[in-house]
């Protein structure tokens, strides 16, 4: 039996890089295609609760749903797939997902609500400007994703995967890292309205990264495809130890 393969993505149904990693994904499985209808970029991992969802079939095994993408992996899962699928394949996005990108990728999100329903997944994404070269990453998505898949993962891990948006005898290959810290100096912009009414927009700015070989964003900036594996357990273990004695120690007196 051929492996059943969910591919979703945040920048929408009819975006370009969810077709490419479709394509790639269709050589090894059963492809399913579930993703929000419109672009939900930065969403993380939202889930809608405030109102009923709409599925579309656009086509056989394509799906649409008016909401996020973490929508998309639990209704696809719970109600479209005939089965539990063995992996859940997120991109390609247009854009990195570097560093604390993680906490509010939509892309990112997809493969961790797939991770929390027990499905091995992974996220793909194109570092750098348009025009964006997915025939580039689609060949890394398909070899990540026959890794996965022979190898299987940890335990609610995923691989967060980060393609540099590069003509492909550019690149140098695979880095396996660990997630930097990013930030953006100056990322929310004062803007006017015709009325002279003082609005505020959120984005742009100019990016800072933690420097360090080892790390996802120097990967990417040396020319080599960052593959990170990310943890859903955000417990910080040795401040739990320390916590546990000091609290204790503190009651005690």
């Amino acid at each position: 039996m051929k492996p059943l393969i969910l591919v979703t993505n945040d920048d929408g149904i009819n975006a370009p890089g969810i077709n490419a990693l479709a394509k790639a994904m269709s050589g090894i499985g059963d492809v399913y295609i579930v993703a929000p209808e419109r672009e939900r970029s930065a969403v993380g991992h939202m889930l809608t609760m405030h109102r009923p969802l709409k599925i579309e079939e656009l086509r056989e095994r394509v799906y649409s749903i008016n909401g996020t993408p973490t929508d998309c992996v639990a209704i696809a899962v719970n109600k479209i797939l005939p089965r539990k699928p063995d992996l859940v394949a997120s991109g390609i996005n247009r854009g990195a997902n570097l560093g604390d990108d993680v906490t509010y990728s939509g892309t990112v999100s997809a493969a961790m609500e797939g991770t929390l329903l027990g499905v091995p997944s992974f996220s793909i994404s194109l570092a750098g400007d348009k025009p964006y070269h997915y025939d580039v990453a689609a060949p890394y998505a398909l070899e990540v994703a026959g890794y996965i898949l022979d190898r299987k993962l940890p335990d609610d891990t995923l691989l967060n995967v980060n393609v540099p948006n590069k003509p492909q005898d550019t690149l140098k290959g695979i880095r396996i890292t660990r997630q930097g810290r990013r930030s953006y100096d100056n990322a929310i912009q004062d803007i006017y309205s015709p009325l002279g009414e003082k609005h505020f927009w959120i984005g742009g700015g100019k990016p800072m990264w933690e420097q360090g070989e080892d790390m996802d964003m120097q990967a990417v900036i040396e020319g080599y495809i960052s593959v990170t594996p990310v943890h859903l357990d955000l417990t910080n273990y040795p401040a739990l130890e320390i916590l546990r004695k000091t609290w204790k120690k503190d009651t005690e007196n």
